[in-house]
């Protein structure tokens, strides 16, 4: 067994990785290795270029829309409890519609690959706000997001039981498509 396979795990969506390493605890709190990037790289079969790292804070009951994104990402949500559901949106894709979920917080905590393309969302469960670092391949460019479909939250197709009433959710992903508004046309055999 390689370093890599005893740190990082397969799921059923091509691309997305469950990367979890030891927790150090004593008296003071605790130390973690989120990833090591030789045994990333190894699972990959390429090189992660992380080039800008992101802070984002989310308050308790807030989602954030189903966001396919132009770069490859490491996410670790540093504090506060998150579900995160991760879906294949890719209409071309073997496993299209098809989502993970994990449910991370101080008790169990680790990190996620997630390759371009897939939708990618979070939300923030509890009380307390949830700090979101993640590392990805390209810098913010607007212009990378055009051609990119993000997916209505309560999309029907994906079925995702969301752990909040009432989410909080920005006007923009209010107005995120399904799938079938985006493919179903296109390609109706995927939708019968």
């Amino acid at each position: 067994m390689s370093k890599a396979s005893e740190h990082i795990k397969t799921t059923g969506i091509e691309g997305l990785f469950v990367i979890e390493r030891e927790t150090l605890d004593d008296s003071r709190g605790f130390f973690r290795e989120v990833f090591h990037l030789d045994e990333l790289e190894e699972v990959l079969g390429y090189k992660f270029d992380g080039v800008q790292m992101n802070h984002s804070m989310s308050k308790p009951g807030v989602v954030r829309g189903i966001h396919p994104d132009p770069w490859d990402k490491l996410i670790y949500p540093a504090s506060g409890k998150v579900f995160t559901a991760i879906a294949d949106i890719d209409p071309k894709s073997p496993t299209f519609k098809k989502v993970e979920t994990f449910t991370m917080d101080d008790d169990h905590r680790y990190a996620l690959f997630i390759r371009k393309g897939l939708g990618n969302s979070l939300c923030a469960v509890g009380e307390e706000p949830v700090n979101y670092i993640y590392l990805v391949t390209s810098y913010w460019d607007g212009n990378l997001l055009s051609g990119m479909r993000a997916v209505a939250y309560n999309d029907p197709d994906l079925n995702i039981a969301w752990p909040v009433e009432n989410p909080i959710i920005s006007e923009k992903d209010l107005h995120n498509k399904t799938l079938r508004e985006h493919y179903q046309e296109e390609y109706p055999e995927l939708f019968r």
